[in-house]
């Protein structure tokens, strides 16, 4: 029988585990298949550039970074109060749903032009388009979190004095809790994807600025190094939300039956 550390053990060590078979077999196929530099590096090759240039890495992956959170965060305010109208009322739901989804199935990169047009070339555009894909998931989610409360609950709560209020703020919003937190995991992945995506269509700064220019030269090194440098920011803010949905909805968690 596995104890609970070792377990801990393994699962901690288990993305790293992976991590290193997907590298040695892309090293692998490069090299036994001689591709090129330009078509596929090999990842010690990524590595090496990647240390070379962490300096200018690092100054891009700053822009892209701040544009990707304060979008992400603007997200968060917006869905946050969007979710709470829509789940808590049927005729803002019937109203507005429709609405946003017809706006979510606009491809995000089309929009990117319009942003230009109006705000230029920049950093606005980057936080609007981060703000943008990863509004929909939050609304979606928050709003679901407090659609899903059963309705002999509310009959309850209502038969014993409480409030509209009292019910969406006492057993709505936390209900909504763990809704949210999962949403954050998938919006804020998004987020950097907006965010790049501005960079590169008409960016001056950022780590998609710096794979374009480096596409351009027909750098695949750098611009692969780019890729690593957006995976592991992803990665980081990531953990930061799992460890926040963790910390305030450990009610939520429930324990797992393992071998």
């Amino acid at each position: 029988m596995i104890t609970g550390r070792t377990r801990e053990i393994v699962q901690l060590a288990m993305p790293w585990l992976a991590m290193a078979l997907f590298l040695a077999i892309w090293e692998v196929v490069c090299v036994v298949f001689d591709l090129p530099e330009i078509l596929l590096p090999r990842p010690s090759r990524v590595f090496e550039v990647f240390i070379q240039r962490i300096d200018i890495l690092l100054a891009y992956c700053w822009d892209t970074l701040w544009t990707t959170v304060l979008g992400f965060l603007l997200a968060i305010a917006g869905g946050v109060m969007l979710g709470v109208l829509i789940g808590a009322s049927p005729l803002v739901y019937a109203g507005l749903y429709p609405l946003l989804i017809a706006f979510n199935a606009v491809p995000k990169v089309a929009i990117v032009p319009i942003l230009m047009i109006w705000i230029g070339v920049g950093p606005t555009p980057a936080v609007v388009t981060a703000f943008v894909i990863s509004f929909f998931p939050i609304v979606v989610n928050v709003a679901t979190g407090l659609a899903t409360i059963e309705p002999e609950m509310i009959d309850v709560l209502y038969s014993l004095g409480a409030s509209r209020f009292e019910i969406l703020r006492k057993v709505g919003i936390p209900r909504a809790m763990p809704y949210l937190f999962a949403s954050l995991k998938v919006a804020i992945t998004l987020a950097f994807i907006g965010s790049v995506i501005a960079e590169t269509v008409g960016g001056n700064r950022g780590i998609g600025f710096l794979m374009l220019s480096a596409g351009a030269r027909n750098d695949a090194p750098t611009t692969f190094a780019g890729l690593f440098a957006i995976a592991i920011m992803g990665v980081a803010m990531y953990a930061v939300c799992a460890l926040l949905e963790k910390r305030m909805t450990r009610w939520a968690f429930r324990g797992q039956l393992v071998s």
